[in-house]
């Protein structure tokens, strides 16, 4: 692994505390420490900065910055900083890089090759087996997958790819995972690959802090696949970064009959490259392994002497001389989980358990035919269970039966 910075006990500290005061982000965060040459300097002229720009900020005591360190180290992890060795060098190369990384798990797994996988959180079945089937792929062709934990394409994602290496990106800070009912996914993804926030530890994820974990879910990747995405969607503010990152754009084409494929048609028609199969994803990105210094530069590298500046959107920072207010993106303006509103709404709301599991089925099946046994196992219902809903569904002409077995969904 190329060398970098080392810090010290105390250079660590003093960044945690910048970046964890109020008003600074990536952004402010490079602008001071490289007018003032460090991130101690950068706290101790703070105040005075603060006064000029006529606002009160807090800035974090050593005290509380120390309790996080300490938290983060009892959780069994830390904190890797930006141009250190096992920061990984994609996302180093990033404008709106992370200072400061925690991660639990494996910094190996981190900083190889990786692909981005996204998508829908009420995913159909059939978009869940295809996302096993490329994450299993990609992966076995060398590849980390990097996601987000969500629900749905997301967490397809991870499970499949664990054996060869899988990273996922937080929304809040590691203590507390979202959705809940992947903390056992994300215990594994601990043990097994690595899991990465930027934000503290006891925080817990708002609607802005999505697009901010998109964009490093995209910064970590060579390349971003967006397998099944509505027009307004977290996956397709993820592609956005990928595309402003300078990183490839993947997408799989879709039924014109189901929302959750209108996203990825999009983007294929805006110019990302057609993914049907695994290869193609690998064959693009392939030539680009081995060879980190011909793409990704240190401009996002921060050295304790300074540093170099850059545009972020996502935060509402210090306006300070030389660093503008940036305004603020539209991608924050989403619902939690950078989602906005699908037609799939409803359909999601038939939850595993209730007695009608009618919906919950019609919102997995999509135009194209999926097998019986990939429903079943999507839905999380014995296959009696599904067997005879998917009768009544049919009678009620909701549901089709194709020759050789396959199921789809009738009409959107």
């Amino acid at each position: 692994m190329a060398a970098g910075i080392v810090l010290s006990d105390r250079q660590r500290l003093d960044w945690l505390r910048l970046i964890r005061s109020d008003g600074i982000g990536p952004r402010s965060f490079r602008s001071l420490t490289n007018r003032f040459g460090g991130a101690g300097p950068a706290l101790e002229a703070l105040p005075d900065l603060a006064r000029q720009a006529g606002r009160d900020i807090r800035i974090c005591p050593p005290a509380e910055a120390e309790r996080e360190m300490i938290g983060l180290i009892r959780l069994g992890g830390r904190f890797i900083a930006l141009g250190e060795a096992d920061y990984p060098r994609p996302l180093q190369a990033i404008d709106s890089a992370p200072p400061l990384l925690a991660l639990m798990g494996s910094a190996t797994v981190l900083c190889q090759p990786a692909v981005a996988m996204v998508g829908s959180r009420n995913a159909s079945a059939a978009g869940l087996t295809l996302t096993r089937r490329l994450a299993r792929e990609i992966g076995e062709a060398g590849f980390t997958i990097v996601s987000g934990l969500a629900r749905g394409i997301d967490t397809a994602a991870h499970e499949a790819s664990r054996p060869t290496g899988t990273v996922a990106v937080l929304a809040g800070g590691l203590d507390r995972i979202y959705p809940q009912q992947n903390r056992a996914l994300a215990e594994r993804i601990a043990a097994e690959g690595a899991l990465v926030s930027e934000m503290p530890l006891g925080w817990e994820p708002r609607g802005r802090d999505f697009p901010r974990r998109n964009r490093i879910v995209s910064g970590l990747a060579l390349g971003t696949l967006v397998v099944e995405a509505a027009r307004r969607s977290g996956s397709l503010i993820t592609a956005r970064f990928a595309n402003e990152q300078g990183r490839q754009v993947f997408a799989v084409p879709g039924s014109p009959l189901d929302p959750r494929a209108e996203g990825g048609n999009h983007l294929i028609r805006e110019g990302a490259t057609l993914c049907a199969a695994a290869e193609h994803v690998v064959e693009a990105l392939q030539p680009m392994v081995g060879r980190p210094s011909d793409l990704f530069h240190a401009s996002g590298a921060l050295r304790e002497e300074g540093t170099q500046d850059s545009d972020d959107p996502l935060w509402e920072e210090l306006d300070l001389p030389d660093v503008a207010r940036p305004p603020l993106a539209e991608a924050e303006r989403s619902e939690p989980d950078g989602f906005g509103p699908s037609s799939f709404s409803s359909l999601a709301a038939g939850s595993v358990g209730e007695g009608d599991i009618g919906p919950h089925l019609l919102g997995l099946l999509s135009p194209t035919p999926i097998a019986l046994d990939d429903l079943v196992r999507a839905s999380g219902h014995s296959a009696r269970e599904v067997g005879r809903v998917l009768l009544e569904l049919e009678l009620a002409g909701a549901v089709l039966r194709h020759p050789g077995g396959g199921l789809s969904r009738a009409s959107l």
